[in-house]
């Protein structure tokens, strides 16, 4: 019987270490505890069921759940294929897949509309068809799956790695389809990887901004989302942009800890 081994003790930070970390984690800290601190000063419910805040409430919670289901119906084969296919321009494939992740919004904003605007590449095409799609609320869920959806692939695809073939040859033996092998034997291995995407996608589009005000514009009760009503009231209604800003901190955090929890139960099982 083999002995576990030994964990090492916790080191103990030198001084000059401990005060740089400090000072960065005091630059994180700083401008939340601000937020909050205010928020305690203002009627934060009545910021939020003001007509601004309700509408763009309601059009971010709809476009942000609309965009995570589409990034798991399509990214889910993307994320697989790109996971254990082999085939010509895969590597284009992952850059196209993580370039968004790290695309600034506003370059994501401008591609998008030179892309699908009226005079985009594509959008005089789409015209013929009767469809325009800047300044709807089809360019709002665009904007956000293309600057979201890239992160639930990522997460499904390390998923898809880690995944023991053995599992799939021998349901394949045992005459299992697609389907059958997707709901009972990856759906179980990789369903947090799934989960915590879908929550990472989720809370950013929720909360994005640049692709969809140069793409979809700032139109109250169309376009309208959160992080835009904001920026909108911020010198007219101080107190909705607070609320909102409030209510997207708490909704981050959130995200934030169903990653962790899933994490680490992974790590216990």
């Amino acid at each position: 019987m083999t002995k576990p081994a030994n964990r090492p003790h916790p080191e103990r930070p030198s001084g000059l270490l401990a005060s740089l970390a400090f000072l960065l984690l005091l630059l994180f800290a700083l401008p939340v505890i601000a937020l909050l601190v205010r928020a305690t000063q203002s009627d934060l419910l009545g910021g939020v069921l003001n007509d601004t805040g309700l509408q763009a409430l309601q059009l971010s919670l709809t476009a942000s759940t609309i965009v995570a289901l589409l990034a798991l119906l399509l990214g889910t084969p993307l994320a697989y294929g790109l996971a254990r296919w082999e085939f010509r321009g895969k590597g284009l494939a992952l850059l196209l897949v993580d370039l968004p992740i790290v695309l600034p919004p506003s370059v994501a904003g401008l591609a998008l509309l030179m892309a699908f605007g009226r005079r985009g590449l594509w959008g005089g095409g789409l015209e013929t068809f009767g469809i325009s799609l800047p300044f709807t609320f089809a360019a709002v869920l665009l904007a956000q799956l293309f600057v979201a959806g890239p992160l639930y692939v990522r997460a499904a695809r390390i998923g898809f790695q880690g995944l023991d073939p053995q599992l799939e040859e021998a349901a394949r033996t045992e005459g299992a389809n697609d389907w059958q092998m997707f709901r009972y034997v990856m759906l179980p291995e990789i369903g947090q990887a799934m989960v915590g995407g879908l929550a990472l996608c989720w809370a950013r589009a929720l909360g994005e901004f640049g692709a969809t005000i140069l793409f979809a514009g700032n139109l109250p009760g169309r376009t309208q989302t959160m992080p835009l009503a904001i920026y909108l009231a911020l010198e007219s209604q101080p107190e909705t942009a607070l609320a909102l800003a409030v209510l997207l901190l708490g909704i981050s955090a959130a995200a934030l800890l169903l990653l962790r929890g899933l994490g680490e139960n992974q790590t216990r099982a």
